[in-house]
This record gives C-alpha cells, structure tokens and sequence, in this order.
C-alpha cells in the first residue's frame, strides 16, 4: 500500500476517517463519589431604618432577662409600699410584708394628711416649691452657661469648664457646713432660701448643656439668626433653647429628683418643721414612733404619697426625650 493510500480517507479525499467518540476523554466505569448538599443560610433581615440587622435571639433573651430582673430589683420596694400604705401599724409587724390584710387605703391615707393639724400637706408642698423652683432655675442657668461655653469663643473659656468639672466631682455633703456658716452671716440661715439658692446651682447640668450644644445647635444656624438681624438673647430663647430641650429636660429631671430626695441640706439648715421638705419631715414622725406607734403606718403611707410626684413627672417628660431636631432647618 501506498503512503498516499494510508493518508487518504474511504472516499480518497485526503480527510481521515471519523470515529465516534473520537478526541473524548474514556468514560470512567466506577461511580463518582456523592457530595454533600449545600445547606442554605439562615438570612438575616434587615431592619426598618437601614441595613442593620437584627441581633441573634440569644442575644435578645439575654437583654430582656437582665432588663426584667433590673425592672423587679427596682420595683419590689414600690410594691411594698403600695401594700404596706394599706396597713395599720399593728399589721405592719404581724403579717406578710409583701400580700395585703384587711386593706383600707383611703382611710390610712386620710389619716396621714390629716395628722397634726395636716402638716404633711405642708412638708409636701415645701418639697414641690424646692424641687419645682430649684429644679426650674438650675436649668435655665445650666443652658445659658453650657450655651455660651459651646458656641462663643473667649479667653479662658476651657478654664472655667474645667473648674465646672471639678464641681461635679465635690460631694454635697461637704459642702453642707461651709453653706450653713455663710448663709448664717448674711441673715439667710432657716429660710426657703437656704435650700433654694444652693439647688438652683448644677454642675453636672453645665457640664451636659455644654456638651449637646456644641453637638446640637450648628453655628451656621447662629450665622443666619445673626445676618437676619435677631440679637444673642433672642437667638438663645428662640433657637438655642428650642434646639437644647432633650438635654434641658434630662437636667430638670435628675435635678428635681435630687432635690427631691435631699435630706442633708435641709437638716443642717432648717429647724423650723413648717418649712421641713417630706423626707425630713417622715424622719422627724420616725423618730417619735417608739411613742406613738401609728407614726410607723404614717411613715410609710407618706413615703408612698412622696413617690407619686416622680413617677408622674417621668412619665409626662419623657415624650421630649427626641434628638433630631435640628434636622432639615439647614438647608445643605
């Protein structure tokens, strides 16, 4: 045979013949091993107001257990209040602190006003005007002292924040005595002033105000109130106080609760029991009550009427506790 015989194809064209199955790889005879299925991933969803996700449940379950326990830690002596204000004195100390017996709440209640001439009503009045003012007043100064800090620039202005910090590491406690020889000098010692003056003064308030002004009032604002031709009290009582009022409130509040529940201040500079707040007063009726047994049942009934102001008060300030206020009132 020729080589062009063995080149050439059947038909003598020069093309090899094809094969089926000619240039593909041999079949393999044994079977391929099984993979796994992948398994789908849990998908996450997104929240409400963006991307984030939300946090893993046992993540959740841990946050609502350590809130719930926090939550009872705190309200257990309310609920014991609450029972024990519908209590004689008698059942105080005989039955289950935490369960009622033979409750008369309006009847027990009725007597702590009513007693002595209802000088209870007296102490609770005295608490509302120191708080109410004292409160009032240290926030308005907080705000223009924490607004001028923030946005207007002059020597020494870091200096006097910082001695404003100090402040708010002094305890209240030492400065009681030293209150008390200077209020005694000028004539003011056992008088509502001797409690009001030294509550409308906040430290901690400066120091807040202070801070969310700088974060919360934008000096471009100032700029346009300047160029439109309103003065710098204006500017503070129309912009800065409106832009200022989540952290005005946080002041009143912690403020009014810590004039509240002040009990130093009051004791060493009143001894006049007309001008006494209610924890001052409940003290005074404890301390008689080794002789006059319904004085503990008073006691206790008036520590509960004392913790209504604070829930009420929380409860009707807590709706301005908003950020973003300034958004959109500068046109970027």
């Amino acid at each position: 045979m020729s080589a062009p015989d063995v080149l050439s194809g059947p038909d003598g064209t020069g093309a090899p013949e094809s094969r089926p199955g000619a240039g593909r790889r041999p079949r393999r005879l044994w079977p391929r091993p099984c993979r796994p299925w992948p398994r789908p991933r849990p998908r996450r969803r997104a929240a409400r107001g963006g991307g984030a996700t939300e946090p893993p449940v046992r993540h959740r379950v841990i946050t609502v257990s350590l809130l719930t326990v926090a939550a009872v830690y705190f309200l257990t002596p309310v609920y014991w209040l609450v029972v024990s204000s519908t209590k004689s004195s008698s059942d105080l100390f005989g039955t289950f602190g935490f369960w009622f017996h033979d409750p008369h709440p309006l009847d027990y209640l009725h007597r702590v006003l009513s007693h002595d001439d209802g000088v209870y009503v007296r102490w609770f009045a005295n608490s509302l005007m120191y708080a109410g003012a004292g409160a009032l007043a240290a926030t308005l100064l907080s705000a223009a002292a924490g607004y001028a800090l923030a946005t207007f620039r002059f020597p020494g202005r870091e200096g006097i924040f910082n001695v404003i910090l100090a402040g708010v590491l002094i305890p209240g406690t030492a400065l009681a005595l030293p209150l008390y020889l200077l209020f005694s000098e000028i004539g003011l010692a056992d008088t509502y002033w001797a409690v009001l003056i030294p509550s409308a003064v906040s430290p901690f308030g400066v120091y807040l105000c202070r801070i969310y002004a700088a974060a919360a009032v934008p000096g471009s604002l100032l700029e346009a109130a300047r160029i439109d031709g309103a003065g710098e009290a204006r500017i503070f009582c129309t912009l800065g106080l409106r832009l200022m009022t989540p952290a005005l409130v946080t002041v009143f509040l912690f403020q009014f609760v810590h004039i509240w529940n002040n009990f130093f201040l009051p004791l060493v500079m009143l001894s006049d029991s007309d001008l006494y707040p209610i924890q001052l007063g409940l003290t005074s009726w404890q301390g008689y009550a080794d002789r006059q047994p319904e004085l503990y049942q008073y006691t206790v009934g008036g520590a509960f009427l004392s913790v209504l102001p604070l829930m009420v008060l929380m409860g009707v300030l807590q709706r301005y506790w908003r950020t973003g206020l300034t958004e959109g009132s500068v046109k970027a």
